[in-house]
């Protein structure tokens, strides 16, 4: 007689770059990151934010990254306000359609910001 365990698959999110990723539920811990080298760099970031005397919430990034990440989200707000004046002036499916439709195409470029932090001092 044999004892089968079976694992499910779970969904987490990469505590590097926020990427979603399968793990296998099972024994032992669960996976915190997608790769090996996003453990280590993590591991890294750790260790340059406890050098510099950083809070646990706060990061180094790139200024290039930040306003990437400033300029799509000002994109996003602008799609939402065009949304909510063209949904008060057009009520039809149509409508609503294409305010949808605009508002996934200011929103698509924001699912591929990944803002990593620093972990190297000379980078």
């Amino acid at each position: 007689m044999y004892n089968v365990t079976v694992t499910k698959d779970v969904r987490n999110r990469c505590r590097w770059c926020g990427e979603v990723f399968v793990a296998s539920a099972g024994s032992g811990r669960p996976r915190k990151y997608c790769k090996r080298s996003h453990r280590q760099r993590h591991y890294e970031a750790r260790q340059e934010a406890e050098r510099r005397g950083l809070d646990d919430g706060e990061i180094l990034i790139e200024r290039s990254k930040l306003d990437e990440l400033r300029d799509r989200l000002y994109v996003l707000e602008a799609a939402c306000e065009d949304v909510e004046t063209d949904l008060g002036e057009d009520e039809s499916l149509a409508g609503y359609r294409s305010a949808v439709e605009d508002l996934l195409q200011a929103a698509r470029p924001l699912l591929r910001v990944r803002i990593e932090p620093k972990a190297d001092p000379r980078g």
